[in-house]
């Protein structure tokens, strides 16, 4: 049920990456107006997800995650009916305010019922919601957007939330805290000031920012730079979220059995060396297109199940909720912010190809690094965050 949640907040956001080329020209905007809408749900999102720091453990799961995921349905509903790009882009906010803290509220929740010598597969069963989102709800979206224009994959976003809102209404169960509730300002100030919690921040923004600037204008790349149509840009992400539909779980069971920072490691790696391919592609047969960025997607994506089942083992389970909430904050302002500073370093000339992508696969690269660097400083300050599952024992985070 949580990455069926996933899911659709997973693809309500992916969605408008490939919409790209089709906003901008029904639109008449931008690049950087673009990127503005791609970056409005991940500010909107960073703002209600640092007040969610505030109050989210006092409440139950079920009734919060019920609430946040209702707005989110009503704000998608209103981004498929706004007529202009100003209405779009208020819709957006409100979907980004909604959605960023119900998926904090489902990272809560594995961590809550999820032993820790299990969590790695855990999150690779919910970050499998990202691939999914890509061979079922993008491909489909962009299907009906070329047939009945862009609207139209917000209306089935809309009408599947309405779906599994009922379904989780009636299955999903109550997950009260057991930890005594503490004032809201003193829940913040031990979520914000602890050593531990820094460095775990800290990794997640740069975690988030190394494909964040690459992925909003990846499928407009591919029309314009690689020569695809508008028509063939499923076909990439179908076969790019076919393999990482197998290769996530495979990578939250490496996770389980190996120490999460090299498995992080050997999977920046790989990404590093293909965002550079990605982002230089000169205009290639349909075939290699669909291989490079399957392999993108498989290693970017796949980062995220040792980073946040390393970040989760960290975290003490009375502060969980409020600093995944605020966790999300920071990724979303991460991933806004890499939208901006990407809208701003690539153009569009007068032939019409975009310029100024390699420069972003660069930035990429050099934030691939440091967030390396990042998880090993949480690795010294946090040792049990790391381990393989037979080794993992329930420990008090530590400050380095």
């Amino acid at each position: 049920m949580l990455a069926a949640v996933q899911f659709t907040h997973i693809m309500d956001f992916m969605i408008m990456m490939p919409l790209g080329s089709q906003l901008m020209r029904v639109f008449a905007i931008s690049p950087a107006q673009f990127s503005r809408l791609v970056a409005s749900y991940g500010i909107a999102a960073a703002v209600t997800g640092l007040l969610g720091g505030f109050f989210l453990d006092r409440f139950d799961r079920r009734p919060a995650l019920l609430f946040l995921y209702t707005g989110f349905g009503i704000s998608t509903l209103a981004c498929a009916l706004a007529p202009t790009y100003a209405l779009l882009l208020v819709a957006r906010l409100c979907a980004g305010a909604f959605g960023g803290i119900a998926g904090a509220v489902v990272v809560s929740m594995v961590g809550d019922v999820v032993p820790p010598e299990r969590r790695g597969r855990a999150m690779g069963v919910v970050m499998s919601a990202f691939p999914l989102a890509s061979v079922l709800g993008v491909p489909v979206g962009l299907t009906l957007a070329a047939r009945f224009e862009w609207h139209a994959p917000f209306f089935l976003l809309a009408v599947l939330s309405a779906i599994i809102l009922t379904v989780a209404y009636r299955v999903l169960p109550s997950l009260r805290s057991l930890h005594p509730a503490v004032h809201p300002v003193e829940q913040m100030l031990s979520i914000l000031s602890h050593p531990v919690h820094i460095k775990g921040f800290m990794m997640s923004a740069a975690l988030v920012f190394a494909g964040g600037c690459v992925i909003p204008f990846m499928a407009p790349a591919m029309v314009a730079n690689v020569g695809l149509t508008e028509a063939q840009l499923p076909l990439i992400y179908l076969a790019g979220g076919a393999v990482t539909f197998f290769t996530n779980p495979w990578f939250g069971r490496l996770s389980d059995h190996h120490d999460k920072l090299h498995v992080l490691i050997w999977l920046s790696v790989v990404a590093a060396l293909v965002v550079m391919v990605v982002t230089s592609l000169p205009p290639v047969p349909i075939a290699v297109a669909m291989a490079v960025t399957a392999l993108f997607m498989v290693a970017m994506s796949g980062r995220f199940s040792p980073a946040m089942a390393m970040l989760t083992n960290a975290i003490d389970g009375r502060y969980r909720g409020g600093f995944m909430s605020v966790n999300s904050a920071v990724q979303q302002a991460a991933s806004g912010l890499a939208n901006l500073v990407a809208g701003y370093l690539v153009t569009r000339n007068a032939a019409g190809h975009l310029v100024g992508y390699p420069r972003i696969g660069l930035l990429s690269v050099g934030f691939f690094g440091l967030t390396v660097f990042l998880a090993a400083r949480l690795r010294a300050a946090a040792p049990h965050a790391a381990r393989p599952g037979r080794h993992q024992t329930i420990e008090p985070a530590v400050a380095e």
